[in-house]
């Protein structure tokens, strides 16, 4: 885990305290920072910020989560654990539930200690420090939000505690929880300038928009608050430019991959921010087709996220006259399909504008080009046979150290959540429609009828929750969605497959890649880790653990 430089800097100070202990106690050195005096310089309170933003999430949950979903495997998930949890075979000791919890009540930790102290600090604005105080508290609720849809009832810490309450404090129900987020979401929102109001250096700060697309979030993942969910995103959708003027960028695919659009455009409410060659995320390296630089390849969408991707008439594949050819599968899908994944025959452009034909089918490689991203059972490649495109970054330094940001809340989310929320009132119109499906699939490029217009009787729950899973996918929120749908244990049973390489009987050829089982009567909630149970007594067990 990593471990906040506010902790270790009063760590350190604890001790500089014993070795001065002769000295009166309130008497702050002028020579080095104390804690008395180490929140007055303005310069430690913005990076004490800068930090908690640096925790607040990271990358490899952000798409190692899908392997968890029925949207991708990992053959090598042992750091991040997706594979266990995915296939329902880990018990409550797996690393990832420790470190996860940990992850969070750091941040939380580092979050209430910048709370508690930064009035000391008497040289910001008040202004500025009331506008800090909404992104910590937005962070803090961030956190806690995490923490309840993994685990449920999770202690609720608004304040700083000692290391001694930490080991008696007991879970709070999660309604508990969940009311406090939407309390601090909505004192985040009242606190922070919409995006227009930040200067450009601060960029990528949290805005006002932020906080209400996460509510809206928050509340369409308790089920029960679709007339709330629905109030929050017509805020949003109505009051431009009061909590930010937000739109649809016009390029689905350079949202992730062209630097420019990918850091300063209208569609990202919330990313996690990377600088070139500075500070970057390396997890592609293990995504890409070999041939264009991948190490191995350790993240492979799923056939069934594939299948997912209607067709552009806006049939499904398997529906009569969708015109789909197993055969040739690629043909007249979803544009979103070619600007996420990898498939056979695909055309990959290379950093400097030259491109090569991706060849996948075991066997299919003509002589002279590569055979690298071959499916083989053994190899380092695929073991799906698909590779993702979503997030290549051609201005990568080496190694494929991307300097683009992940986006973590989009527009096109606040569109869909209210699709959702209105289809679950009842209320979904042809009006409805056309301001949320047909713009996304419009941006996405679709042009027929079929795909564009209102489908009437047509079951508009599954169009809506199946347009989720293409718009966002590799974007780690299909995990949350199956489990909130509790659609799990049906999308979760079973085996699931890769491309139609594999024996034509035994599941139409379709490679079997993992066997999954998902336990309804426990697997929406993890265990709580044991480790922590040991040091606190008062930390109950979810059921079944």
């Amino acid at each position: 885990m990593r471990i906040n430089k506010i902790l270790i800097y009063f760590l350190a100070t604890t001790l500089l305290t014993a070795s001065f202990s002769c000295k009166k106690l309130d008497l702050a050195p002028t020579d080095r920072f104390t804690e008395l005096n180490f929140w007055l310089a303005s310069e430690n309170v913005s990076n004490a910020l800068n930090n908690i933003y640096g925790g607040m999430y990271n990358s490899t949950y952000v798409f190692y989560n899908e392997a968890m979903s029925d949207n991708a495997f990992t053959k090598l998930g042992i750091n991040t654990g997706a594979d266990a949890i995915a296939s329902g075979n880990f018990t409550p000791s797996l690393p990832r539930f420790q470190s996860e919890w940990a992850y969070y009540y750091g941040g939380i930790k580092s979050c209430n200690i910048f709370l508690e102290n930064v009035d000391k600090n008497e040289t910001l604005a008040a202004a500025v420090k009331e506008r800090m105080k909404g992104e910590v508290r937005f962070i803090r609720a961030w956190h806690h939000f995490k923490l309840m849809n993994w685990w449920g009832d999770v202690p609720l810490l608004d304040k700083n505690i000692t290391p001694d309450e930490a080991k008696t404090i007991a879970r709070s129900p999660r309604a508990e929880v969940l009311a406090f987020v939407l309390t601090e979401l909505d004192a985040a929102a009242a606190a922070l300038p919409a995006k227009e109001q930040y200067a450009a250096n601060d960029n990528g700060r949290i805005t006002k928009g932020a906080a209400l697309a996460i509510r809206s979030r928050v509340l369409l993942y308790e089920g029960n608050r679709m007339a709330d969910v629905v109030a929050v995103c017509e805020d949003l959708m109505n009051n431009r430019p009061t909590n930010g003027n937000y739109s649809l960028v016009a390029n689905y695919s350079d949202l992730f991959s062209d630097r420019t659009v990918n850091k300063t455009n209208p569609e990202s409410m919330l990313s996690i921010q990377y600088v070139p060659n500075l500070k970057t995320w390396g997890d592609y390296i293990d995504f890409a087709p070999i041939s264009a630089g991948a190490r191995t390849n350790n993240l492979s969408p799923s056939q069934e996220l594939v299948d997912a991707y209607i067709m552009k008439n806006g049939k499904e594949i398997q529906e009569a006259g969708s015109g789909y050819n197993e055969n040739d599968p690629a043909v007249n899908r979803d544009p979103r399909l070619a600007a996420t994944i990898v498939y056979d025959k695909f055309n990959w452009v290379n950093p400097d504008n030259s491109t090569q034909v991706i060849y996948i089918k075991p066997g299919s490689t003509p002589s002279g080009a590569s055979a690298a991203n071959e499916y083989s059972n053994a190899g380092q490649g695929t073991a799906t046979g698909y590779y993702w495109r979503k997030y290549w970054d051609p201005n990568a330094a080496a190694g494929i150290a991307s300097g683009t940001n992940i986006h973590l809340v989009r527009w096109a989310e606040v569109l869909l959540n209210y699709a959702e929320a209105k289809q679950s009132l009842n209320q979904m119109t042809a009006e409805v429609w056309d301001k949320t499906i047909r713009v996304i699939r419009s941006r996405a490029g679709f042009t027929e009828a079929g795909a564009l217009d209102f489908p009437g009787t047509a079951n508009m729950t599954e169009i809506i929750r199946n347009e989720r899973r293409v718009e966002f996918a590799m974007e780690g929120l299909r995990i949350d969605d199956i489990r909130r749908w509790k659609i799990a244990e049906t999308v979760l049973s079973g085996w699931v497959h890769g491309a139609k390489y594999g024996d034509n009987s035994v599941d139409n050829g379709y490679l079997r890649v993992q066997l999954r089982q998902f336990d309804a009567a426990k697997h929406y909630l993890w265990p709580v880790p044991p480790s922590e149970r040991a040091l606190n007594s008062n930390l109950s067990q979810n059921t079944g653990y």
